[in-house]
């Protein structure tokens, strides 16, 4: 699979984001598995406001791909097959992160924190988990934001702009054949 060089360029602002999210837990230092409960107790309802934000953001951004593809179907210039598996790469990426951020959802509903039936020192694993899966998902979404940026970027220069010599827009002889 090709990625492109601005493809490159925000992924690596998704992996910088979650480096830097999770560099937060190692300022709390090792955490009890009774301190973890009590952490996780009140971190969920951000958990599950972040996973309904991001829930929300990913299904938005489905659709405005859609209204991306018709603007990119009937402006004048003619674009390469490359825009178009570039909007199918922010599609497919932002489909997982909508599913995995309703599961998460899902999952942190759940009342772990009430069970008496969960040895303390568990409650450390799945701290650092929820903290794990709330980094990937925030880091993953700010890779699609920052691809989708480059895609409208990309838009406003051939068809607002008329750039005729930009990479991803086909030239006289290439529209002939």
């Amino acid at each position: 699979m090709y990625i492109s060089t601005s493809t490159k360029k925000a992924i690596w602002g998704g992996v910088f984001a979650i480096l830097f999210l999770l560099s937060g837990t190692f300022l709390l230092g090792k955490l009890s598995g009774y301190e973890a409960k009590v952490l996780i107790k009140n971190s969920l309802s951000g958990l599950n406001v972040l996973c309904n934000t991001i829930v929300l953001a990913s299904a938005s951004i489905l659709a405005l791909l859609l209204t991306l593809l018709g603007l990119s179907s009937t402006s004048n210039s003619k674009l390469k097959k490359d825009h178009y598996l570039h909007v199918m790469q922010i599609a497919q990426l932002d489909t997982v992160i909508f599913i995995v951020s309703l599961l998460s959802f899902l999952i942190f509903n759940l009342p772990i924190t009430e069970s008496d039936s969960i040895p303390p020192e568990w409650f450390t694993i799945i701290y650092y988990i929820t903290l794990g899966v709330s980094a990937i998902l925030s880091g993953a979404l700010i890779v699609v934001v920052l691809m989708l940026k480059n895609t409208v970027v990309n838009i406003i220069k051939i068809v607002g702009l008329g750039m005729q010599d930009h990479p991803l827009a086909m030239n006289d002889d290439e529209k002939d054949s």
